[in-house]
């Protein structure tokens, strides 16, 4: 048994309509397969995180610790520095995440 009606016309409109549907979810997976494909893009071109960041204070901008690049506790407000700078930083009394181990990564020995 079929759910399909069994006339002609019917059938045609039918047919006509599941065209149009069809039509549309081929527009929208155009779409979709568009996006993706500039996400893939972006994240290629996304430059490498940096190795080093300071982590500044809001508003004064003053340096408050420096932490291993992409270090989840240094916060929106940083900023990527070099190894120098980084060591630089600690040597000038600036704090070191002791969540990342800058320390250790830098080979820094206080004092």
């Amino acid at each position: 048994m079929s759910d399909l009606p069994p006339d002609l016309p019917r059938l045609r409109t039918l047919e006509t309509w599941l065209r149009l549907q069809l039509d549309t979810v081929r527009t929208a997976i155009r779409q979709a397969e568009r996006r993706e494909q500039e996400r893939q893009r972006g994240e290629q071109q996304r430059p490498p995180a940096p190795d080093w960041v300071v982590q500044m204070s809001i508003g004064s901008q003053h340096p408050m610790a420096v932490h291993v690049g992409g270090c989840h506790m240094a916060g929106k407000h940083q900023r990527g520095i070099s190894r120098e700078q980084a060591l630089r930083a600690r040597a000038e009394g600036v704090d070191g995440c002791g969540h990342c181990g800058v320390d250790a990564e830098l080979g820094f020995l206080d004092g």
